[in-house]
């Protein structure tokens, strides 16, 4: 119950709700972009961007061509911030809800 209680509190901040749009926006786009920059699947493409963006890296994903690998580059440097950003808050909500 505590979690989801966690949650909605999140939910009802307006600068969380930003912070959660950005990172869902962010996702989509390099989504969107290697599903048609390098023919993935939609799950494929949404499951790259996010282990990219949380830095897990598990390499069973590479971007094959030129494009896929150019936008890469700029996606890590432009949305690891955002994304440990978002985890970075959501941890200190979580952790200020328990005191």
């Amino acid at each position: 119950m505590f979690v989801f209680r966690t949650i909605l509190s999140f939910l009802r901040d307006k600068e969380y709700r930003e912070l959660l749009f950005t990172t869902l926006l962010v996702i989509l786009g390099g989504s969107m972009t290697y599903h048609y920059l390098e023919n993935w699947s939609w799950v494929d493409s949404i499951y790259f961007s996010v282990v990219t963006l949380t830095t897990v890296g598990f390499g069973d994903f590479a971007p094959k061509t030129d494009g896929g690998k150019i936008f890469t580059i700029f996606y890590i440097i432009i949305g690891i911030g955002i994304i440990l950003s978002f985890i970075n808050t959501l941890y200190e909500h979580y952790r200020d809800m328990r005191k």
